[in-house]
Order: structure tokens, then sequence, then C-alpha cells
């Protein structure tokens, strides 16, 4: 089983992180290549933007830890485990954490590949809400 893990700095508190990342629907929103996301319960099934559904078992989401995890439950996986963590760097800082471990290998190096352009993407999202809401505070 190959491991991968992405790691990004955002400047942005843990918890202002944690409310995007700790709700499984938001998927949506900030991992490229995901068009829409649905739960219940512990299974979530993420669909592409190509329209392939992807279901999956929600394994573990600890708000006190800051820790979600999740399998991939598609038969081209034989094992899957996603985990993301945030961790408060103090000052509004945090660290994102996003690991992959998954068999077949080749997979963990796209799932990975995939992952740190999520990170990204939703460290572009936080600066760019928070860049409005400045300019907005601003003018009022």
């Amino acid at each position: 089983m190959a491991s991968v893990r992405r790691q990004l700095i955002f400047d942005h508190s843990a918890d202002e992180v944690w409310a995007v990342l700790g709700d499984p629907i938001t998927i949506r929103d900030w991992f490229p290549g995901v068009a829409d996301a649905s739960v219940d319960g512990t299974s979530r099934v993420i669909t592409t933007v190509t329209g392939l559904p992807m279901p999956e078992q929600i394994v573990t989401n600890d708000a006190i830890q800051r820790r979600f995890q999740y399998r991939l439950a598609t038969p081209i996986i034989q094992n899957h485990l996603g985990t993301i963590d945030v961790f408060d760097l103090g000052d509004d800082r945090s660290l994102v954490s996003y690991s992959t471990d998954c068999e077949p290998d080749a997979l963990a190096l796209m799932i990975g590949g995939a992952t740190g352009n999520a990170l990204h993407e939703l460290r572009r999202q936080l600066d760019a809400n928070t860049s409005t809401t400045k300019a907005t505070s601003h003018h009022g």
C-alpha cells in the first residue's frame, strides 16, 4: 500500500478551516473535479464533473481533534483511507495535512496530486473570502 501526504499552511484559524473541512458536503466547493456530494449518515457519494459517482464511507469526523477520515468504496480500489487533519499553529494560522493510503499504489499518486490541488484551492477560497470581508468592512 502506498502513502502520500500533502500539507499546506493557511493564514486562517484552525476553527475557520475546520468549519469547511469538517462538513462532508463542502467537498464539492473546494475539491477540483468534484461536481456534487451527498451524505446519508456515514455514507458520502461524491459525483465527479464527468458524472461518475464515487461512494465513500466516512470513518471519522472528529471536531475536537479536527480530523476527517473516509474510505473510497469503488471496485478499482482494493484499500483506501483518506485523512485530513487541521492543526492549530496559533496566531490565526493552521496547518492542514491531507494523507492518502491506497492500494493499488499508482492510484495513491493520482489521488495525492488531486488532494494537493484541493488544498491550494481551499486556501485560495478562504483567502478570497477574507479579502472580500476586509474590503466590505472598510466601506461600511
